[in-house]
Parts: structure tokens; C-alpha cells; sequence
């Protein structure tokens, strides 16, 4: 919002010689509030608002200015046109501005703000505002009123505030301002009122004896209580009064703020623009001979006198403040003494500052009254105080006023209290406490806190107290691997820290430094040698320290840790061994080695001996097989003696294996077998690693990369018809053998193995069909085809085998008759031409590229006659049951039966013939299908099936049920209505949906909300009790019926309504018959004649109305669209819709349209041509 400025040049009085003005009454903080508000910056006072004008720190609080509220004697001054020109810049939002304007006291004043909204998504935001800061919003009500319109065609906001019924202290500026999200728009008008013609105001001079009611409603009656008041004052001694304007004028920039706290100024920067304004140089004035003093100031509730004498006794003056006139009235008195013409304002308030200016003529002369709050006095003084460290400490004193405003300080700097702050201030009315949580030594110093009318001071020392040592730390030795654990206790809980050599202790999981209390702990959990020193505790904030001495001891061990559980160290032949025993004691103890009572010594022979502070090493270059043995170490020292024994064993790689030999060969396989090598290398022979390759190649490919643990191997995925070789590695501890030679060159071919599952499909009496299973093991060479043979019963003597068929007959080969000419593909053949009654043997093979594979026989003799076999029907276990499914799912029955030759099937629904159109039956050798895509309730009913072979008869019978939801019950009354209980009854549904009625579920509304509540579920009678209903509310209830599908799509409610009555006189509500909304259906929009190109979809549309809805059936030349995929039908909001998808010529013809309802029938017809498009 625009910066509040004073008036321009051209409105400062004209000059008149003026004595030097008395030093000015101390200045109070509260600003004007009219004159400043919503005008343009002046040159002079944006230099006296720039941040430079104001001293570091000076904040918007520092800055705020309080308005005035509304009463009488106090309006905002008249701008003259050049200001007003202020509001017509060029504006952001604002498409018409509010204007000043003028009303008679007690009519009504409407000012309009437009603001455009093409660009605004939302509604912006809009306040009002008297003087500075009044936000009028929480003013609204009989005298104001805000409104706020929106016109869509014009997209235009319309804001209005309207002043109802004006008074006088309604008069000022007035602000608008707009904003959206990050756009802000602005401008200030004035309201003047103006006295009714004729009448004048009624001065009592009784009033001049009230204390002011600052434009009450009570203003002008008699209040004695004030002189009474008066009467009990005691006389006061009075304070020197200090000039502010005089200490501003004379202070450094840097001063202003804290001039301003210490004499309760609010508005500083106001302040410096009045003072700024001040110093320029008053032209000489003719109408004046003595103007007014640049500035007053006065106390709140005191008495201020402004006097102007002038230069001719006869012209008129009057008294404006803010540019409203002042009239005379209790608050307001006028004296004339000669040339003198004097004003007193009484009961000074923060309202009452403002800018005063009295006009003599054509001429006027202007001044600033100040009014100041009272001073804040300290009451109760800061008392010094000694604390202790870590105690809490409270610095209190108290105000003349509560909740005043008062600042800390700690050595001159101001002490400003936050969330990270160690300080805190707290305040009880006029009761001001500093408290500071866990004193150090840091918060010693002098702490003063300073209102507006005075300052205290105290000074703070804090101290340690006197520390004792109740139990000092004790010197210790301790075995290595025990618990170190020094311990002290001192007469304080404060912290401190432990030194080990004059280092700082650093907490591990084996350190731990403990402090419970007044109780100090150092824990070292197993003891090292390291551990040992000089130990030291030293308190925080004290200059004592404890001091022990630790010493660890330990006899000489020897650490085998890193050897197997017999202590055997293996190196292989030809390295290099160097075997470190790691050794402990304290002092270090001497190590010797020794073999067979043979000491080694420490020396440059190839075995020797090293010795080390911490570790006992046996060095062996170039180990050798002799080397193998039990090597014995000694370790001594002033503790003890150790002794240790380890076995050292020298190992090689085996020697290679002897060639491999291949045994088997298959078509992707072999299998192989070797022996182990002779020498092992002395160490077990852990597995064997096996290469291959082809003959031609020099590439060798490893096989397994896990160990063999066997001496047979069989290699796999090699290519049939491809030379192959193989070798060995021998693999021990030590690493792998060299290789063996190679075996010798093998190539992997082979067979098929037999087919499987050779059987007797069927027989004629020429003809007999086999079928049979693929082999199980194809191999590379893969499968050719099959080769069927057959022989006569008794063509050669025959030796029958086992019943597995593997070998069934022995017969020559010469007797075998091949049945096809060609390889069979498939694993089925009917080999004809056979003689009736004649008795054949059948086996088949399988053939590749290896040749055939062994034959698979038929265990037994196949006779050349074919077998009635009688129909047999085998009804599923599900199926002996009634089936039940619901409306629309698909019923997919399979019936497997028996019989030969193929018997013939017919099926029947209650005895008629099944139209298939419906119900699709689908039948093979095996079994019958009767499949139905969308079940409906229609097809319910007992399915008779016949299979029959020759004079064999085989019937069965399923009874398929499609069950849907019920129908909602028929009729729903209320049979007695008494206390908070209601009686139902209903009749059951007229459909049952197919099955039997399980329950029914009641639910009650409320009449007001007719929100629906279940309140019995699943119940089984035909009328029930609902209780526990509120007293005073109707209700209406509803019922649905339920069966094995669920509940009732629809339910039956109550058409009366039940009244749980009060006690008293029962009112009965009119009763108003409903309204017949049933109609027959009617076509609004009827078919046209169509006509279709081939290949694309075409569609049908009508408009069809009725109530109850319709049920819309589409067909084509009189016969009905159902469940065909070729026709799409849709049905929204009663328009009705046939899609017929790429339709073809043979699609054309006469389309029909028929709804229905329980009122009527109604059809209508259109004709489809569909046009093929030459290409």
C-alpha cells in the first residue's frame, strides 16, 4: 500500500512573524490517523522514510501506527483536488476506483470498487479500511454494509460498501484495497458529513463540568462520579519534562530507536517526517500576528490549550483537525480574550494526536499535538543474587503496569529470548522474571532490565561449590585378561575425564567409562598388555586430580589358533614354509624349536629358527619330503613354562592317470572308466577333472568343473556322427595332475528306443486300427516315422513270451507282413484288407537315420470281427444333483458315455425337442456337450438324454435350475404404531427368482434425511416389531426379500410413514394421493430407412418413453437379435441404438424396434440396404 505522506508545499500557512516557540511538552506515541492515510509521498518525506533516515534494526512493529476509533470531533482532512488526482494512476486490478464523496448526517453514501476478472481464475481478495489499519469488516451491521456481485456476461466483480445513516464522526479517509495471489491494488477516498440545513448544534455549558466520553453514546450527560474522582487525587511531585522533539533533533541517527522505546514512541518514522517538516522556514503571516507553536505534547487524560492571536480582531477563524471543522462541545471548548482566539481539548486521548491548523480568512496556520502514554515505572527493584553452577536462577522485579512492555539486558546487551535461547522470561502481570536453567560461570555478570519510565539493576555471581573427595582411586595389578576396574567417589554429580599417560581416554565396547551420581567408574573388560599406565581423573571445573597406577602381568602362552586340531601344518614340496606361532608373556619369553631331540638354532641354515617379541617363526626353504615330521617348541620366562608340538607333512601333486577306456557309446553319450594314478603326491586323491575333443581338433573342452568323485564318467551333448577323445586329471590337495593320454577316437550314434503304449483303437471285420505312443528317448538323430507289421495266428509255430508285450511272439522275420508302404508320420494306422474272423500279431518301430529301433509287440491276438459294445452313460458325480446356476452365467455340461460302433444321441428338454438356436449341443465318439453362453431362467428344466446303439437303449436325466435375485415383497403396511415401537407386515414376492425365499432385510429412514438403515437382516417371518425408535421423528420403512442369489434389486416400502408421537395432542398429516407417472410406451423419435456400405459398421437409432422403462427388443424380418456377435444394442437415457458390425448383403432387410411394459406395446420398423462398393 502507498506510503502515508504529509500535505504538499502550497498548503503551509503563509508567513507572519512568529515569537520563538517555549520548549514543547514531551511527545506522545500515537501518530495522527486521517491525513496521512492512502496520499502520495512527497519528495521530502520519501527522504525522511528511506531506511537510511532510520537507525539499524527498526522494524515494521517499530513502526506501526495505531487508528483512531470513530467519534465525535474527529473526521480526516479534505484533499484537494491535486491529491485526489493520486488514485487515477494507472491500476493492476482496480477497474473503477470508489470516489470521495459527501452526505448529510442521517442518509446513506454508497461507494463502488469494479474489478475485471478475464485473468483472474479465482475471486480476489478485497478489505476495506478507515484510516490506516480499521479493518471495517468486523465494523458491518446496520450502519455498514459490504456486498459483492459477479456478472458472467461481463466477467466483471462488483464490491460495494454502503454507509447507512451517517454520522458525524463517519467523516475521514477511507482505503481499498484488492489483492490476487501475488497482484496488489490500492486507493483512498474521503467521506465527508455535513450537518442537516437548519440546524445547529446545542451547546450546554453543564457539559464543560464532564470528563471527556471520547463520542460515547453517552456523551453529555452529567457525571459527578468524575469530580468525586478529582477530589480524592493526591498531589503528586512532579517530574521534570523532557523535550523529545528537542533530544531527536539533537541525537544521532543511531539513537532513534532507543529514544523511542525509552519515551513510549510507536511511530517513529512518523515522527521523523513531522520533525523533518518542522524545520522549514515559516513564511510571515499578515492575518497572524502569533501562529501556533510547531508542536504540543501532553500527557493522556491532560488538558491541552492552543493559542493564535491575530493581526485584525474581526475575522472569523475556525479550528480544523484532519481538515474536519471542529465544532465547541464537552471535549472541545473556544475562548476569545481581545486578539486572542483560544481552543483547549480535555481528557487528552491517543485519538486526540493529529495535525490542528485554524484558518483566519484566506490564510491558516498548522501545529502537531502529541499525546504520551504515561511512563513505565519500576516498582520493585533487581536484588543481586549468588548462585551456584547448575542451580536454576530467577532475576525478578516488578512494573507499574501489567503486561508492559520491558526489555533484559547482560552487560549493556540486550537479551532477546528464543527456542535455542538458555534464557527465559516470564511474565505475571506486572511481575517480569529472567530465568536462566543450569548457571555456568558464564552468566556471571550484571543484568539490568529498562522500561519507558526507569531501569533496574542486579548483579549475578556464580560459583563452584567446594568439592571433597570421598573416596580416592587405589593402585592395582591384575592378571592379563581380568576386569580393570577403578573406582572413586567425590562430593558433587559433575562430569569429568579420564587420562591414561597424559591422553585422553576414548570409550570402546572393552572401555567404558561409568558415572552414576557422585560415582566415577573406568571398566576395562580383558586386560591387555597395553592396558597398563598411569591413570589420572580429573573433575570438571577443578583443579584436583586423582591419580592410579594399573600393572598387567601374564605367564607365557603359546597360540595355536591359526593350526588344524592336531597341530599339522602342510606345505607343499619345493616352497618356501615360514610358520609364525604367535607367543604371550610378560616379560617376553625365550622360544626354542627342536626335532627329535634335536635342536634347531636360530641361524642362515635352510632350517632355522627366528625369534620375535611377540611371535616364534620355523623357516624351511625349498621344502622336502624328508622334511615331514612333529616339530616341538619350548617358550620360558620368570612366569611359567609352555611347551607345543606340530606335525609337519610335505606334499605333491599326483602323478597323471593311465588313458581312459570307453565302454558305451549312445547317440549323445558314452560312458568311460579310468584307474587312479600310482602316486597320490601324499596326499588324497580329492577327484578327477575329464576333458574331451574332437578328433580333428586341437581344442580341448573341460567337462565338469565339480570334482568327479568316481573313476566312471559319462560324458553327454556330444554331436552324433562325430569323433571324439577323452583324458583325465588326477586333483589332491596340493593342485592337479598332468594329464593323461588321450582315450581312444569313439563316435556317439544310436537308435530310438521302442514306442510305447501300443493298443487296440478299434476293429471291423476287415480293418483293424492300433495306435501307440512316441518313444521315450529320440535321441539327436531324431524320428523318421513309425513302421506298422502284422502276421497270421499260426502262419509258423509261434513261442509265446511275458504279457508286457516286449517280446510277445517269436516269429521269423519272413512272416511279417509290412502294413504301410510308406513311413507313418502319426502314431495312429488302420491296416485294412484284413479276412474276417482271422487272428493277427501286431508290432511297430520307430525308424531315424541309425535304422530301426526294437519293435513294440501287442501282448496278445487281435481277432477281425467287430464287437457290439452296449451304450453306457456315465453321468458326473456334480450332475446327479440338481445343477444351479444364476442368470447369466454360461452352463458348460460334459457327459462322457460308451458304445460301439458309434452310437447315436438325442436330447430332449421336458420332453420336446431342444431348439438349438439356444442351447448348443455338441457331440463326439466319447462324450456329449451341452453348452449355453448367458443362461436364463428359461432354461430350467429336466434334460433327457438317449444314446443308442443298433437295438441298445441308454437314457439319463439332469435337472438344470437357473436361479435369479427375487422380486421385492408385494405389499409392505404398518400395522400398529405404539410408545417407540412399529408392526410390520408383508406379503411374500410374487418371484421368487427360481428359488426358495431364505429371508427378508428391514431398513427405516428418517423422514427429514431419508437415509436408509438396515435394522433386521436375514429375517425369516412375514412381519416383525422394529423398537428403540426416536421419539418425535417419522419414519418410513422398506423391505427386501432374499434367496440363495442375494437381495431383491428393489425393495417395497411403507407408503404411509409412522409417527412416533410425544405425549400430547398426535397431529396427522394430510394425506395427498401420489401422482400417476405411468405411461405406455411411446416412440419420440421413430427408425428411418437406412442405407450401409459393406465392411463398415452401420447403426439404427430411435428414442423410445414409458414409465415403467420399456424393455427394448431388436429384430430382423421379424425374428429376434439374441446373443449374436454381429449386433451391438445400447440403451441410454430411453435413446436405443442397433450396431451391426461390417455388415454384408445379406444383412439387409426390415429392422423392427419393440418396448415394452406392463402398460402397453408399441413397435416400429425401418429397412437396412446394404450397397457392396465395386473395387
Amino acid at each position: 500500500m502507498p506510503e502515508p505522506t504529509k500535505k504538499e508545499e502550497n498548503e503551509v500557512p503563509a508567513p507572519a512573524p512568529a515569537p520563538a516557540p517555549a520548549p514543547a511538552p514531551a511527545l506522545a506515541p500515537e501518530p495522527n490517523k486521517g491525513k496521512e492515510a492512502g496520499t502520495t509521498p512527497t519528495k521530502d518525506e520519501e527522504e525522511a522514510s528511506t531506511p537510511s533516515a532510520l537507525p539499524p534494526g527498526v522494524g515494521s512493529r517499530a513502526l506501526e501506527r495505531k487508528d483512531s476509533e470513530w467519534s465525535l470531533g474527529e473526521s480526516p482532512a479534505a484533499e484537494e483536488q491535486d491529491k485526489q488526482n493520486a488514485n487515477s494512476q494507472l491500476s493492476t486490478l482496480f477497474v473503477e476506483k470508489p470516489q470521495t464523496g459527501s452526505v448529510k448526517v442521517g442518509e446513506n453514501i454508497t461507494f463502488i470498487a469494479k474489478v475485471k476478472a478475464e485473468d483472474l481464475l479465482r475471486k480476489p481478495t478485497i478489505k476495506w479500511f478507515k484510516g490506516k489499519w480499521m479493518d471495517l469488516a468486523s465494523k458491518a451491521g446496520k450502519h455498514l454494509q459490504l456486498k459483492e456481485t459477479f456478472e458472467r456476461q461481463t466477467r466483471m466483480y462488483t464490491f460495494e460498501m454502503q454507509i447507512i445513516k451517517a454520522k458525524e464522526n463517519y467523516a475521514g479517509n477511507y482505503r481499498c484495497e484488492v489483492t490476487y495471489k501475488d497482484k496488489f491494488d490500492s486507493c483512498t477516498f474521503d467521506l465527508e458529513v455535513h450537518e442537516s440545513t437548519g440546524t445547529t448544534p446545542n451547546i450546554d455549558i453543564r457539559s464543560a463540568f464532564k470528563r471527556s466520553g471520547e463520542g460515547q453514546e453517552d456523551a453529555g450527560e452529567l457525571d459527578f462520579s468524575g469530580l468525586l474522582k478529582r477530589r480524592e487525587v493526591k498531589p503528586q511531585e512532579e517530574e521534570p519534562e523532557v523535550d523529545v522533539w528537542e533530544l531527536l533533533k539533537n541525537a544521532n541517527p543511531n539513537e532513534y530507536e532507543k529514544i523511542a522505546f525509552q519515551y513510549g514512541i510507536t511511530d517513529l518514522r512518523g515522527m521523523l517526517r513531522r520533525l523533518k517538516r518542522m524545520r522549514r522556514v515559516e513564511k510571515k503571516s499578515a492575518a497572524f500576528a502569533k501562529i501556533l507553536d510547531p508542536a504540543y505534547q501532553v500527557d493522556k487524560g491532560g488538558r491541552v490549550r492552543f493559542v493564535v492571536e491575530l493581526a485584525d480582531p474581526k475575522l472569523e477563524v475556525k479550528w480544523y483537525k484532519n481538515g474536519q471543522e471542529i465544532r465547541p462541545s464537552t471535549k472541545y471548548i473556544f475562548e476569545h480574550k481581545g486578539c486572542e482566539r483560544i481552543m483547549f481539548i480535555n481528557n487528552c486521548a491517543l485519538t486526540d494526536d493529529s495535525e490542528y491548523y485554524v484558518t483566519a480568512g484566506d490564510e491558516k496556520c498548522s501545529t502537531e499535538l502529541f499525546v504520551r502514554e504515561p511512563p513505565i515505572m519500576v516498582t520493585k527493584q533487581l536484588e543481586d543474587i549468588n548462585a551456584y553452577c547448575g542451580e536454576r536462577v530467577e532475576l525478578e522485579c516488578e512494573v507499574s503496569e501489567d503486561d508492559a512492555n520491558v526489555k533484559w539486558f547482560k552487560n549493556g546487551e540486550e537479551i532477546i529470548p528464543g527456542p535455542k535461547s538458555r534464557y527465559r522470561i516470564k511474565v505475571e502481570g506486572k511481575k517480569h522474571i529472567l530465568i536462566i536453567e543450569g548457571a555456568t560461570k558464564a552468566d556471571s555478570a550484571e543484568y539490568s532490565v529498562m522500561t519507558t519510565g526507569g531501569q533496574s539493576s542486579a548483579k549475578l555471581s556464580v560459583d563452584l561449590k567446594p568439592l571433597k573427595i570421598l573416596t580416592p582411586l587405589t593402585d592395582q595389578t591384575v592378571n592379563l585378561g581380568k576386569e580393570i576396574c577403578l573406582k572413586c567417589e567425590i562430593s558433587e554429580n559433575i562430569s569429568g575425564k579420564w587420562t591414561k599417560n597424559g591422553l585422553p581416554v576414548q570409550e570402546s565396547d572393552r572401555l567404558k567409562v561409568i558415572h552414576k551420581g557422585r560415582i566415577h567408574k573406568l571398566v576395562i573388560a580383558n586386560a591387555l598388555t597395553e592396558d597398563e599406565g598411569d591413570y589420572v581423573f580429573a573433575p570438571d571445573a577443578y583443579s584436583v586430580t586423582l591419580p592410579a597406577k594399573v600393572h598387567v602381568v601374564d605367564p607365557p602362552k603359546i597360540i595355536l589358533d591359526g593350526l588344524d586340531a592336531d597341530n599339522t601344518v602342510t606345505v607343499i614340496a619345493g616352497s618356501k614354509l615360514r610358520l609364525e606361532i604367535p607367543v604371550t608373556g610378560e616379560p617376553p619369553p625365550k622360544a626354542l624349536w627342536s626335532r627329535a631331540d634335536k635342536a634347531i638354532m636360530e641361524g642362515s641354515g635352510r632350517i632355522r629358527a627366528e625369534s620375535y617379541p611377540d611371535s616364534s617363526t620355523l623357516v624351511i626353504d625349498v621344502a622336502e619330503r624328508d622334511d615331514s615330521g612333529v616339530y616341538h617348541i619350548n617358550l620360558k620366562n620368570e612366569a611359567g613354562e609352555a611347551h607345543a608340538s606340530i606335525k609337519i607333512k610335505v606334499v605333491d601333486i599326483p602323478d597323471p592317470p593311465v588313458a581312459p577306456n570307453v565302454t558305451d557309446v549312445g547317440d549323445d553319450w558314452c560312458i568311460m572308466n579310468w584307474e587312479p594314478p600310482v602316486y597320490d603326491g601324499g596326499s588324497p586323491i580329492l577327484g578327477y577333472f575329464i576333458e574331451r575333443k574332437k578328433k580333428q581338433s586341437s581344442r580341448w573342452m573341460r567337462l565338469n568343473f565339480d570334482l568327479c568323485k568316481e573313476t566312471t564318467f559319462e560324458p553327454k551333448k556330444m554331436i552324433e556322427g562325430v569323433a571324439y577323445e577323452v583324458r583325465i586329471f588326477a586333483v589332491n590337495a596340493v593342485g592337479i595332475s598332468k594329464p593323461s593320454m588321450p582315450s581312444k577316437p569313439f563316435v556317439p550314434l544310436a537308435v530310438t528306443s521302442p514306442p510305447t503304449l501300443l493298443a487296440v483303437d478299434s476293429v471291423t471285420d476287415t480293418t483293424v486300427t492300433m495306435k501307440w505312443r512316441p518313444p521315450d528317448q529320440i535321441g539327436a538323430a531324431g524320428l523318421d516315422g513309425y513302421v506298422l507289421e502284422y502276421c497270421f495266428e499260426g502262419s509258423t509255430s509261434a513261442k509265446q513270451s511275458d504279457e508286457n508285450g516286449e517280446a510277445a511272439y517269436d516269429l521269423p522275420a519272413e512272416d511279417w507282413i509290412v502294413a504301410n508302404t510308406d513311413l507313418i508320420d502319426k502314431t495312429k494306422f488302420t491296416i485294412t484288407g484284413l479276412p474276417t474272423d482271422a487272428k493277427i500279431f501286431v508290432r511297430v518301430k520307430a525308424v531315424n537315420a541309425a535304422g530301426a529301433s526294437e519293435p513294440k509287440y501287442y501282448s496278445q491276438p487281435i481277432l477281425v470281427k467287430e464287437i457290439i459294445e452296449p451304450p453306457k452313460i456315465r453321468i458326473p458325480r456334480h450332475l446327479k444333483q440338481t445343477y444351479i446356476r444364476r442368470v447369466g452365467e454360461a452352463v458348460n455340461l460334459v457327459i462322457p458315455f460308451q458304445g460301439k460302433p458309434r452310437p447315436e444321441l438325442t436330447w430332449k428338454k421336458d420332453g420336446a425337442e431342444i431348439d438349438k438356436n439356444q442351447i448348443n449341443i455338441r457331440n463326439s465318439e466319447t462324450d456329449t456337450i451341452i453348452f449355453i453362453r448367458k443362461a436364463e431362467r428359461s432354461h430350467s428344466g429336466k434334460y433327457d438324454l438317449q444314446v443308442k446303439v443298433e437295438k441298445f437303449v441308454e437314457t439319463a436325466s439332469i435337472d438344470i435350475q437357473i436361479v435369479d435375485r427375487p422380486g421385492p415383497p408385494q405389499l409392505v403396511k404398518i400395522e400398529d404404531v405404539w410408545g417407540e415401537n412399529v408392526a410390520l407386515s408383508w406379503i411374500p414376492p410374487k418371484d421368487d427368482g427360481n428359488a426358495a425365499i431364505t429371508g427378508y432385510t428391514i431398513q427405516k429412514a428418517d423422514k427429514k434425511s431419508m437415509e436408509w438403515f438396515t435394522v433386521i437382516e436375514h429375517y425369516h417371518r412375514t412381519n416383525a416389531t422394529i423398537t428403540e425408535l426416536v421419539i418425535g421423528n417419522e419414519y418410513y420403512f422398506r423391505v427386501f426379500a432374499e434367496n440363495m442369489c442375494g437381495l431383491s434389486e428393489d425393495a417395497t416400502m411403507t407408503k404411509e410413514s409412522a409417527v412416533i408421537a410425544k405425549d400430547g395432542k398426535i397431529y396427522k398429516n394430510p394425506v395427498y394421493e401420489d401422482f400417476d407417472f405411468t405411461e405406455a410406451p411411446m416412440f419420440t423419435q421413430p427408425l428411418v430407412n437406412t442405407y450401409a456400405v459393406a465392411g463398415y459398421n452401420a447403426t439404427l437409432n430411435c428414442s423410445v418413453r414409458g414409465n415403467p422403462k420399456p424393455k427394448i427388443t431388436w429384430m430382423k424380418n421379424k425374428v429376434a437379435i439374441v446373443d449374436d456377435p454381429r449386433y451391438r444394442m445400447f440403451s441410454n437415457q430411453g435413446v436405443c441404438t442397433l450396431e451391426i458390425r461390417k455388415p454384408s448383403p445379406y444383412d439387409g432387410g426390415t429392422y423392427c424396434c419393440k418396448a415394452v411394459n406392463d402398460l402397453g406395446t408399441v413397435e416400429i420398423e425401418c429397412k437396412l440396404e446394404v450397397k457392396v462398393v465395386a473395387q
